[in-house]
């Protein structure tokens, strides 16, 4: 089965998300970050737990990462975390502090030597957020057009020792209405790295065709605090 990342998005210790990543449509779940861990925890079919600093990643700088590192202690799965984190001495403080992975946005895509040069540093620990608005690339939180083409930015990194690449739609993230699989798809063909979905998927069903493209992972939001999401899941 496809690699199960559920997500936890932080703004001020609170778990929420937000729909196309705008922070004015932020919600609160139902479940506070420690309960979604606990409840996590007992399947084995979540690989990882995918933990974002939503106001690390629009302030450019890590804000949660006290917060994050209490996080840690409550599981002994995987955790990678996103979010503000532009330095070698943040990376450096969260795998201290036993994350195992870290996830690099906006620095990893305006500066490609500093990304090369800190994958080398920590080979297939960090992992390439894409944001992108169908193929326009976003940094900055989402808020701010990149200049770049998805492609074209694989393309630069596609020799870098990365853990592979995160690739979240942002027209569908938030709403329920399932992931892009077309450029999903095209992003698997394009690379040798592994590709992890991230954005709209509702269900078991969506999980499988992304499988069936070759999708490595899946981060998984607001289905994941729907019932019905696990039913069957071990």
């Amino acid at each position: 089965m496809i690699k199960l990342w559920p997500a936890i998005d932080l703004i001020n210790a609170t778990s929420v998300r937000l729909t196309e990543g705008k922070y004015d449509s932020e919600v609160k779940m139902s479940r506070s970050a420690e309960e979604s861990i606990h409840f996590y925890n007992q399947y084995e079919c979540v690989d990882r737990i995918h933990i974002v600093d939503l106001i690390g990643a629009k302030n450019k700088v890590a804000i949660e990462n006290n917060y994050i590192n209490q996080l840690r202690s409550l599981t002994d799965k995987r955790m990678e975390v996103g979010g503000g984190i532009r330095d070698r001495k943040t990376i450096e403080s969260y795998f201290n502090e036993g994350i195992d992975y870290c996830i690099i946005g906006t620095k990893g895509i305006e500066d490609i030597a500093w990304l090369s040069h800190m994958s080398q540093a920590f080979p297939n620990r960090l992992y390439l957020s894409i944001d992108a608005y169908r193929r326009q690339v976003k940094i900055n939180g989402w808020e701010q057009d990149a200049g770049l083409d998805i492609f074209d930015l694989l393309q630069q990194v596609e020799t870098l020792p990365l853990g592979g690449i995160i690739y979240t739609d942002i027209s569908k993230d938030g709403k329920l209405e399932g992931p892009n699989f077309e450029i999903t798809q095209q992003l698997v063909q394009a690379t040798q790295k592994p590709i992890i979905a991230s954005g709209g998927i509702r269900h078991q069903q969506d999980l499988a065709q992304l499988e069936s493209l070759g999708v490595t992972a899946a981060i998984v939001g607001k289905a994941a605090h729907n019932a019905n999401f696990w039913e069957g899941l071990s």
